[in-house]
């Protein structure tokens, strides 16, 4: 009889202990995110294109850690600049560019992720690439609503392609 208590107790620890290592989670070191997502937003309704990179945690986030990214400006010239604060109980982090012009499809685009603490030590860098299967000129020249309701823009009245005959185009590198 004392055999089979003491096998069952045994038991009953062991499982004890696999439940609470299991139930740890890892404080070392290692990656804090792993690129989870990644595309080009054409808002055509807005007439904008954004780059968004979602990141998926990969363990506990403190409070004051900040994302800095910096997206390859299609237009040329230096990357544009983003500083995001990170959210520690989201189940992931959505990066979003400022509207971006001269995307090309089928070109790949950098995008480089600095994740910093509150004194902007980098705890985590992390590169992507981007590539477009759209060529920015199927947005319209102007925004086809206006308001926080929508509106349709009066500019573009006439002009449901979304072109206005002689609208200024941007001055983008070729190659």
């Amino acid at each position: 009889m004392s055999r089979l208590i003491s096998g069952s107790a045994l038991a009953a620890l062991i499982l004890s202990a696999g439940l609470l290592l299991g139930g740890c989670r890892d404080s070392g070191d290692g990656d804090f995110f792993a690129v989870s997502g990644r595309l080009f937003e054409f808002n055509y309704r807005l007439g904008i294109a954004t780059y968004v990179v979602t990141l998926k945690p990969l363990r506990p986030m403190a409070s004051d850690q900040t994302a800095v990214v910096d997206f390859e400006n299609p237009a040329g010239g230096p990357p544009l600049v983003v500083s995001q604060k990170i959210w520690p109980k989201l189940q992931h982090q959505t990066l979003t560019s400022p509207p971006l012009t001269c995307v090309v499809k089928d070109k790949p685009y950098a995008v480089s992720i600095r994740i910093e603490d509150a004194k902007g030590t980098v705890l985590q860098t992390l590169k992507t690439t981007l590539v477009s299967d759209q060529d920015q000129t199927i947005l319209p020249d102007k925004p086809l609503v206006t308001g926080p309701i929508y509106e349709l823009n009066p500019e573009m009245a006439g002009h449901g392609d979304g072109k206005l005959p002689g609208a200024p185009k941007p001055n983008c590198p070729v190659g």
